[in-house]
């Protein structure tokens, strides 16, 4: 059933929001408990966050499409699977939501609600590690929906959860996420002024999987069909 734009809107602020609770207030939680621990503090931090995405997407996933991430959106862009001013609007409230999702964070935890993160995380090999995050997520995304959809929550999930620990950057594969968690100085935070980097990485990662996905995933009987109706 098709859904307003005001309420997929809705999804994507909801989505997005619960999203950095969860990412930044997991990470408050076990920073707390890991008593210095830097390896069960991130399990502390990882576990949450793969969760709460499955959670989510099954969810909203039939309202807006679950995107919750900028990236997600401009993929879906590349392949007019959406419209310019609707990924705009999507973009616009999914760092909308993000904000709200930290500060909710900040609030629960009786912490400074407006913050900026002191963690440096900068480099080429984490900016790499950025566009490695998000060609898996992109690809594992767009592979899912066309072999099995109604797993892409679970694939998701396990996806992030895979990721926060092979990767250099703990994979945050999405430009609202990077934002939002800018505006953290907890564990889960990035200086403001490293954020650029990963975003770009991120959109590059994009790019590519749509590349990747549109040449391994095309249907070859439609591309049969289109080349003899152009002959």
């Amino acid at each position: 059933m098709e859904r307003g734009l005001d309420r997929r809107l809705g999804a994507e602020f909801i989505g997005t929001a619960f999203l950095l609770a969860t990412v930044v207030g997991s990470g408050i939680m076990a920073e707390n408990l890991a008593g210095g621990n830097i390896a069960v503090a991130l399990l502390g931090n990882t576990i949450p966050t793969g969760a709460i995405l499955v959670v989510l997407i099954t969810m909203l996933g039939p309202i807006s499409g679950a995107h919750f991430n900028p990236a997600v959106t401009f993929a879906f862009l590349l392949r007019k699977e959406i419209g310019v001013s609707e990924a705009v609007a999507y973009v616009v409230v999914q760092i909308a939501g993000g904000l709200i999702g930290v500060w909710v964070a900040h609030m629960m935890f009786d912490l400074a609600i407006i913050q900026a993160s002191l963690t440096v995380r900068t480099g080429s090999a984490q900016w790499f590690a950025e566009v490695v995050a998000t060609f898996g997520l992109v690809f594992t995304i767009f592979a899912t929906i066309k072999s099995a959809p109604k797993a892409v929550p679970m694939a998701v999930g396990l996806y992030i959860t895979a990721a926060y620990w092979f990767t250099a950057s703990t994979s945050f594969a999405n430009p609202a996420v990077t934002i939002a968690r800018a505006f953290s100085n907890t564990f889960a935070g990035i200086r403001p002024v490293d954020a650029p980097g990963f975003i770009v990485a991120q959109f590059v990662g994009a790019a590519l999987a749509v590349i990747v996905c549109g040449w391994l995933l095309r249907d070859a009987a439609a591309v049969r069909e289109k080349e003899v109706q152009e002959s």
